[in-house]
Formats: structure tokens, sequence, C-alpha cells
């Protein structure tokens, strides 16, 4: 009996166990189903949807989603077509680029040409390709990231104004950048556009050294320099987006696709503040030069105040923006070093896509030790800007922010013209056109009250009073001195005649009275343009120099508009 019992509980059992097998692998073949389909679905997946999946923030530090595709396929032809392609393009460089090395010739030499010119035996490598998107359906943009270690033979003829020639030898070539390539207008007829315009997007790296042929360069002081300079300018001059170059296909006017000028923009640069020291004895010497094209004749620099770490410029400079949504203003602040070459504090920089046409910015921006690495964490100061871009072609449709019966066209309408024309002599027009425009006014600034002043008394308090400065118009005043608090309130009104307030600077010093001296508590500074644009505020402002303590003022503007022809 218990026999019989025991083949049935088995019988039973292995029944039950092969049903729950089955079962089991039905399961997995459905999950393996599933995880098939689950991976077609992500292989049909483009970044832009899994960026829609996944935010940013969750992404591992070694996600990166690369824009440029591979070109393995470009490469290996064109390293057979090379040896074609050199011999034709050294003729055409040399043609072409000759000309234009002599707008750049440097004053130290009487000419420069090629002497001889070829491109070596190792061909370019493409290293990625990638589609832009473009608001305008009658252009396809495509960009091409290029590298090139090669070994060229470039001998350049230099004469000096002695009459000594010098065959010095380029060698050593490195080059890392992106081209731009735009097919616009698209048509009907192949090639399916009328023309091609190539540029220069990004020069990611450019290096090469100069030998003379026989000798050493560096016996003539300046000369490796000059020539360096001259190369590098002509690049950026000549084929540096925005500038383009234009390849006609089919016969047509594409006067459109060249570079004009479109705008300017107003830089003020008003102060720095907390810069790094770079000087052993003493304080670093700041100084900034500003630029849109990295050009030697658009660079502007400001005024060296020396011995201060927080200095105040309050100049203004004015650019030629010829395409705004892809450039952008660089601020390179330096320590003046006198004889021996100035030593970089800090850069920044900022995209002219981020302002509003004829709305002035204010940008405080930290200064890092490359733009285009952001991997630099030490803290070197920050520098605070001033930005209106005043477009042309708007019409009456932007006023002057600084008085409404001044539109910005006044400019364009002197420069429309023009713009054929070197972008410094627009540059400088337009600074001589803004002279007409003077501002003359009364400023009502009421030192209202203070709060969370340090204590500078023993007796935990301190005495303190605001002196306020008219820096450019050189008037000062003080209010009265408030006894034993850490939180004063004066309520005093002080007007001054301002004769340029485009240019006025207002600076705030807050003071602890002392019967013998005084001790400096913190400082606010700032320029008119907000009590300009609104006519009448109140605020409440950060006093530099203290950790939280704050001073709460109250300005007003009564304008006096004047014209005068310069």
């Amino acid at each position: 009996m218990g026999f019989i019992v025991g083949i049935i509980l088995g019988i039973a059992s292995g029944i039950g166990l092969i049903v729950l097998f089955a079962y089991y692998e039905n399961i997995r073949a459905k999950r393996r189903v599933q995880l098939a389909a689950t991976v077609a679905a992500f292989a049909r997946m483009t970044v832009q949807d899994a960026r829609k999946i996944l935010p940013p923030e969750f992404y591992p530090t070694w996600v990166i989603f690369p824009q440029m595709e591979k070109l393995k396929w470009l490469n290996s032809q064109l390293q057979k077509l090379w040896p074609y392609i050199d011999e034709a393009a050294s003729e055409l460089i040399k043609s072409s680029v000759e000309p234009t090395l002599e707008q750049y010739t440097p004053a130290i030499l009487d000419s420069l040409k090629f002497k001889k010119l070829t491109l070596g035996t190792v061909a370019p490598q493409f290293t990625g390709v990638c589609i832009i998107d473009s608001d305008d359906p009658g252009e396809i943009i495509m960009e091409l990231e290029i590298q090139w270690d090669g070994n060229p033979n470039i001998v350049l003829d230099v004469k000096t104004h002695l009459g000594v020639a010098l065959p010095i030898q380029v060698k050593n070539v490195g080059f890392t950048g992106i081209f731009r390539l735009i097919f616009k207008p698209l048509v009907a007829e192949l090639p399916c556009f009328g023309a091609v315009c190539y540029s220069l997007r990004k020069k990611k790296n450019l290096d090469f050294t100069l030998k003379v042929t026989g000798g050493d360069i560096s016996t003539i002081p300046g000369l490796s320099e000059a020539i360096h300079e001259m190369i590098t300018d002509a690049v950026e001059d000549s084929i540096t987006w925005p500038v383009r170059k234009i390849i006609q296909i089919i016969p047509g006017d594409y006067s459109d696709l060249e570079l004009k000028p479109c705008g300017i923009l107003e830089v003020k640069l008003v102060q720095a503040k907390e810069l790094a020291n770079k000087d052993l004895i003493g304080k670093s010497d700041p100084y900034a030069s500003l630029f849109i094209r990295p050009l030697r004749s658009r660079t502007k620099k400001s005024k060296t105040i020396n011995n201060e770490l927080n200095p105040i410029w309050n100049e203004s400079f004015d650019f030629v923006v010829e395409d705004p949504s892809t450039q952008h203003l660089t601020v390179r602040v330096y320590d003046d070093e006198g004889l021996q070459p100035s030593e970089l504090i800090g850069c920044a920089q900022v995209a002219l896509s981020e302002l509003e046409p004829g709305k002035v910015k204010v940008l405080w921006l930290n200064l890092v030790k490359d733009v285009d690495v952001q991997r630099d964490t030490k803290y070197r100061g920050q520098v605070q800007l001033e930005l209106l871009y005043c477009p042309f072609g708007t019409g009456n449709q932007i006023l002057n922010p600084f008085n409404l019966n001044v539109a910005l066209t006044k400019v364009e309408r002197a420069l429309k013209d023009d713009t054929e024309e070197d972008a410094s002599d627009i540059e400088r027009k337009t600074t001589e056109r803004k002279r007409e425009v003077i501002l003359r006014g009364v400023l009502s600034v009421t030192v209202v009250s203070a709060e969370n002043l340090p204590a500078m008394d023993l007796n935990g308090k301190s005495d303190p009073y605001v002196a306020v400065t008219l820096k450019k118009a050189g008037k000062r005043v003080k209010t009265r001195v408030v006894s034993e608090t850490l939180n004063p309130v004066w309520n005093q009104t002080f007007d001054f005649v301002v004769e340029d307030a485009l240019h006025e600077l207002l600076i705030f010093d807050v003071y602890d009275h002392d019967t013998i001296g005084k001790d400096y508590i913190g400082r606010c500074l700032m320029t008119l343009t907000r009590v300009l644009l609104e006519g009448e505020f109140y605020d409440i402002f950060t006093l530099d120099g203290t950790k939280n303590a704050r001073l709460a003022l109250h300005l007003k503007w009564a304008p006096q508009p004047i014209m005068r022809d310069i």
C-alpha cells in the first residue's frame, strides 16, 4: 500500500515539476521577447529621445552625447586622393593666401611671399560631421571637424627694410578646427544649391614653429612674434566665422551671404572685485582687454589701475556685431608687469544671444583661467559689465533707453551706406555720434538706512555715516553720524547736478566715526543706468567688504537732455 502511494506521489511530483518547468520556460520566453522588443526600441531611439526620458542631472559623469559622426570612409578615400589634392591645393593656397598675408605684413618687414609651398604626404583627418538645425528652410548647414598634424614644406621669402632676404621655414604644423559649410539657396536644378559658403567656425588649435634656413630666427628680435601675430590675424580676419568665403555654383546674386555689420554692442566696464594677486610685493596692477573678434585693431583696452585688487574703471567701449546668434564678448583681466609681458588674472565670456535688443543688462562675471576649458575651480575674482545691444534695421521699434526722444537708428542712419568700410571705422563713428547726446539733469539721492553693520567699537556697536561720491564730477557729501547702532536710519537727501549721466558713477562708502580717525566698513557702487531707465527707484544693496550688511537707497532722476554737435 505504501509502495503504491509512493508511486502516485512520485508521478504527481514529476508531473508538477514538468508543469512548473514548462510554465517557467514560457515566462522566460515572454521575457526574452519583451527584452528584445525593448532593445529594438532603444536601438531606434535618437539622442533627443534619450534626453526626454532621462534629464541631464541624472546622467552618469561618463555619459556624453557627441554631435559629430565619424567619417572613417571619407578619411580612407581622402588618403588615396591626397597626392592629387596636394598638387592642386598648394597652387590655390599660394595664389589666394599670399595677397592676404601682404595686408598683415608687420612694420619690421618690407615684404613676405611664399618661396615653396607643398602640403606634404600626411592628409588631414575628418574627425566628425554634423548637420546644424536652421530656421531658414532654404539652406543646409554642415560642420566638419578636421585634425591635421602635417609635414608640409612651406618656405617664406621674407625681406626686411634693409634689403636682407630671410628664407623662413614653417615646420611642425598642427591644426584642429571646425569648418562650417552653408549650402544656400536650395534650388530645383542640380546640384540643388546655388552657392557654398565656408568658414572656420572654431579654431581649437593652431601650432607651428619657424626656422630660418641655415640660422636661428631668435637672433632677430621680435621677428618670430611678429610673423606669428601676422598669421594669426590673417586667419582670424580672412576665414574665421562670421567671415564667410562664397563659392558660386549657379550664377546669381549672393550678396546676402556676405559678412555685414548688423548692430553695435555698447559695453561699460564698471569694476572688478577680489582679483587674485599676481605680485609678490604689493598688489596687482589690473587692466582689461575686451573683444568680440580677437583682432588687434578691434580689441579694446582699459586703463591700468595700479596696486589695486578692487579696481574701478567706469569705461565705455563700442563693438561692431556681425552675428549676435553665435558671437561672444570676451573680457580678459591682466596684471600689468611694465616692460615684462602682462600676466593673465582671469577671463570671462558673454554670449550675445543672451542679450535682449535695446535692453541694458548688468552682469557680474566670475573670472576663470580658460573660457573654453571649464575645469578651473580657483576663485580669481569678478568683473562687472553693463551691456546694450543696438541692432541695425529696426526702424523706430527700439528707442534709446536713456532718452526716448533719440532713436537707436540714429547711428544706423549715419552708417547704413558704409557697410563696406572697416569695422574699426564704424566703431569710431559710433563713438563720435554718441557724443552728440548729453544727458544732463538733477540726481536726488536719499540715503535711507542700513542694517546688519559689523561692530567696529569695543561696546559691540558702531557710529556709522555714509560718504556719497559722484566720481566723474568729483563731488562728495556725507550723512550725519548715528551713534551706537548697527542698524542706523539717516533719511538724508542730496541733490547732484549731473553733466554726463551716461558716464557717471555713484560710490557709497560707509564708515565708523571715531573721536580720532575713522574705520572703513564697506562700499556700494553703481552707475546711473537703472535710474535713467526707471526714473525713480528704491532698493536695498549689499555692502561689499561685509558679510551681510545692506544699504537702503532711494534715487530719482530729473532729466534735462540737450543736443550738441561735435
